[in-house]
This record gives C-alpha cells, structure tokens and sequence, in this order.
C-alpha cells in the first residue's frame, strides 16, 4: 500500500513493503529513480539487517548457520504503520518467526519519515528485545534521476564533497565482497566527482572518509539535491553496472558486506553495530531537494 505525506514545497510517498520511497517530487518534478527492469527495478530499498552480500548467502552465529539474502530482509517486508501526519510517517516491522529463521533475535525496528521545507528526514530506530547482544548491519539505497531534465545527459552532473574531505575507496572483489583493502580515492576540481557511466563497470564505488554530505551538481554546477549522513560511516555510489543507467544510487551505510569466500561469524564482523539486550540504536539521514 501506498501512503503518502507532504507540505508546502514537497510530495512524497512511501509503499509499506520494505517502507521503501516510491516518489520525491518538489513542484512539477520528480527527484526520485522510479524503477525499470531494464536497469533496476528498485527505488529506494532500506538495508537491515544487514548491507551488501554475504558469502553462499550464509552466516554463523553461536555454532548454527543462517542465510540472508543480499541487504537484508527489511526491503522484503510488508511494514505497519504505527504513526502518520500530514507530513510525517513511521512505520515498524517487530521480529516474528519469519526473522528469526533467518536472523536469531528479537528485534523492533522503525523507519520514519518526516518533510521539513524542502528536507525530507529519515530515522531509522532499532530497539534490542532480547536478552543478549545484537550484531546488525543498516544503511539507505535511494536512487535519483540522472539526468532531471531534457536535454541533459549523465556526464553532465557531478557529486561536491566537503572541502575538507580525502575518502578512501574500500576494496572489493569482482564478486561485489570486501578485499580488506583501501586505497586513496581522487576527487576533481572543487572536491567534485564528475559522473561517467563507466565508473560502475566494476559495480559500486563505496568510500569512507567521505564526510557526512555529498551534493549532486547540474551541468550549470547548481545544486540539484544533497544527502546528508553524519553518523554513517560509509557512501555507496551505484548504478547498474555497464550500462547507461539514467539514474544513480547515494548509499549510506553504516555497516559493510562480508568477505569474499567465507561463511563469517556475527559477532567477528568487525563493522557490524552491536546493541546490548534493551537498549535501542538510532541512525538519522536526510535527503534535501535544492533544484
């Protein structure tokens, strides 16, 4: 089902499976990815419990072993609304036998969205129902169109990162796992990353040390939208690999995939956040529409 919240400047709306955006639209246009087969059919997925793959799909913990499929089973779910407003919208997804099969704890969950001027906020809230430590992965996946407007191309637009910024690439392999590498990441001219499709061939280019803001620029080098992510430690810049795919992923993420040809431990998955039994985790992003 559908839902949708708005003010002044904005429209957005939300389908309870996975709580996942479907449209971000500031007057007559349309700022988010809305999905083609031919490319990528998502739009916005939430990532919990966990981002990115895992080896055979597979994990273990405390001696049994569990699969996942790939970011987790969140955007897999129908959500329930427990709260709506005008402008404002959570949704939760409590755990049930269905997640425990995959992932052994208790767990609540809460996405919420609420428009502000032309910032779209974005809380995700996980509350730790069971009587031991919990080891989980969270992140964002939306998608925007690139280019918004006719007569644009893609190598048009750029991404401006903080001045103050020097990211590290994180290493993967073909296969899209971690190589426990890190390498220097070279942005242009102003900080700018100018976008080319070839960039992707390899699939994902995730960076840490990227700062808690990225801008993405027009050709005119106007702000078109920014994201804006202090307390996730990572940045997912995606499209479907080899191919012009009019469309690019702003990731953060808070936690990284698993390495490559290893069914890994939980709780040995040094970037996972760990949450004591009763206590709750709260990890807020936005998305701010400046076209």
């Amino acid at each position: 089902m559908n839902y949708r919240i708005f003010n002044e400047k904005m429209s957005v709306m939300i389908h309870s499976k996975g709580a996942e955006l479907n449209s971000i639209r500031k007057g007559n246009t349309e700022y988010l990815w809305q999905g083609d087969p031919a490319f990528w059919e998502g739009q916005a997925p939430n990532l919990f419990p966990y981002v990115g793959r895992m080896t055979d799909k597979s994990y273990t913990y405390q001696g049994n072993r569990y699969q996942m499929d790939i970011h987790g089973f969140v955007k897999d779910y129908d959500l329930t609304v427990c709260d709506h407003g005008r402008d404002y919208i959570t949704f939760c997804l409590d755990s049930d036998h269905g997640t425990m099969r995959q992932y052994p704890f208790s767990f609540t969950y809460l996405i919420s969205y609420r428009l502000e001027g032309s910032r779209l906020e974005i809380s995700y809230e996980v509350t730790n129902r069971d009587d031991k430590r919990m080891y989980f992965g969270i992140g964002g996946h939306p998608g925007f169109r690139v280019p918004i407007c006719d007569g644009e191309k893609f190598e048009d637009y750029s991404l401006k990162f903080q001045e103050s910024v020097h990211p590290l690439r994180i290493g993967f392999s073909p296969t899209c796992f971690v190589d426990n590498t890190k390498t220097p990441f070279e942005l242009g001219d102003d900080n700018c990353l100018n976008l080319k499709h070839n960039l992707f061939d390899q699939d994902a280019v995730v960076l840490e040390g990227a700062g808690d803001t990225v801008i993405l620029l027009d050709k005119r080098r106007h702000a078109v939208l920014s994201l804006n992510f202090p307390d996730m430690p990572y940045l997912g810049i995606w499209h479907t690999p080899k191919m012009d795919a009019p469309f690019i992923c702003l990731e953060p993420w808070a936690s990284l995939p698993s390495s490559q040809g290893v069914v890994e431990e939980l709780t040995m998955q040094k970037s996972l956040i760990m949450l004591d039994e009763g206590k709750t985790y709260v990890n807020d992003w936005s998305i701010s529409i400046t076209g």
